[in-house]
């Protein structure tokens, strides 16, 4: 009986020797297709990604636009364009009084902040709808963009008006804002004049 174990026991080893020489002299399919097949499926759909996006894929008929919407030269040898961004409305610049308020700083101390800002508004009477004739005193909507403007800017820490792109976020949460209180139409835009931190 002991004659028979080590027989089979041979046949395994000899077995197992012939399985492991096969693994190893070829590679499985599944290999060669993950390191050929996906780096050519990769490259098949960004040609076509590329092709899409760089074709346009619109109808002729838009492609090309009407001399008459831009293009054309007026008497001077400049554009026909308008000022504004091709708007036809004027551009009006309303100034608003300083806010002062009082932020934390990164040591966990207080620092004033002094806000100097301008609307820029299709209204010409925009300053008069902020403020009183006086000049100085707010009304009722400069109070609510006041308001508004507090609960915001008690919140900003120093490092959040680090470079431009902190100060573009800023001016658009003060543009959001003055559009919340005084309406989309009104307010175009807002303008820092003065920002200053001690």
């Amino acid at each position: 009986m002991a004659e028979e174990n080590e027989e089979i026991e041979s046949e395994d080893v000899d077995g197992d020797g012939e399985d492991g020489a096969e693994g190893k002299k070829k590679p499985g399919i599944m290999k060669l297709a993950l390191f050929i097949g996906l780096p050519v499926l990769i490259l098949l759909l960004g040609g076509t990604a590329a092709f899409l996006l760089l074709s346009g894929g619109g109808d002729g008929e838009h492609a090309v636009a009407d001399a008459g919407e831009h293009g054309e030269a007026d008497a001077s040898g400049h554009g026909g364009g308008q000022g504004n961004g091709g708007h036809d409305e004027e551009v009006y610049i309303a100034s608003f009084p300083d806010i002062t308020v009082s932020i934390v700083d990164a040591r966990g101390g207080n620092a004033i902040l002094t806000l100097s800002l301008s609307f820029e508004t299709p209204e010409e009477d925009l300053g008069h709808v902020l403020l009183e004739s006086d000049g100085e005193t707010l009304t009722l909507e400069g109070r609510r963009l006041v308001d508004q403007y507090m609960g915001f800017l008690r919140e900003l820490r120093p490092e959040d008006l680090a470079g431009s792109a902190g100060m573009q976020r800023i001016r658009m949460e003060l543009l959001r804002r003055a559009q919340l209180v005084l309406g989309e139409e009104r307010v175009n835009s807002v303008l820092i004049t003065n920002l200053l931190i001690v």
